[in-house]
């Protein structure tokens, strides 16, 4: 099962609003559960065959966003990761951040670079609005579901 097949797997899920999801090919075991409003990805590999990391989320598809409320009254979206890997902020190092508290940002719009098994991961804005935080800094690892960012939509 490589990563294209994890992606379709996922889009099925989502498309028929699947609660849970279980299957097991070539000694794989994938298990995707729906938590509230998030899925978690959960697997393991056939004992023969070591695991050099979990099996994640794939990425390139934008993230989608939570709206939440805050004290002031202000909707926010949470940006969470959709996959574990390191956090770059940056296209490059000594690069300027792709936004920082302040920044306006539009739908589709890169807003920072998740490195999962050496593939480069572009995570996007899912709506129109201003960077309300940043939860994460350069170079740190993330998990699945970790917030990012929050952003106040507008």
């Amino acid at each position: 099962m490589n990563l294209d097949d994890i992606k379709d797997i996922l889009e099925l899920v989502r498309e028929h609003d699947l609660a849970e999801f279980e299957l097991e090919r070539d000694g794989l075991k994938v298990r995707i559960r729906k938590a509230g409003r998030e899925y978690v990805l959960a697997g393991t590999a056939p004992a023969a065959a070591p695991v050099a990391a979990p099996v994640a989320a794939p990425a390139p598809a934008p993230v989608p966003a939570a709206a939440v409320v805050v004290d002031e009254g202000v909707p926010l979206a949470v940006i969470k990761a959709p996959i574990v890997g390191t956090l770059y902020r940056s296209a490059e190092p000594g690069a300027k951040p792709f936004v920082e508290v302040g920044t306006a940002v539009t739908k589709g719009q890169v807003l920072c670079i998740i490195e999962a098994m050496k593939l480069m991961n572009e995570i996007e804005c899912e709506c129109d609005g201003e960077i309300a935080a940043v939860y994460v800094e350069n170079g740190q690892p993330v998990q699945f579901g970790d917030r990012l960012f929050a952003v106040k939509v507008g």
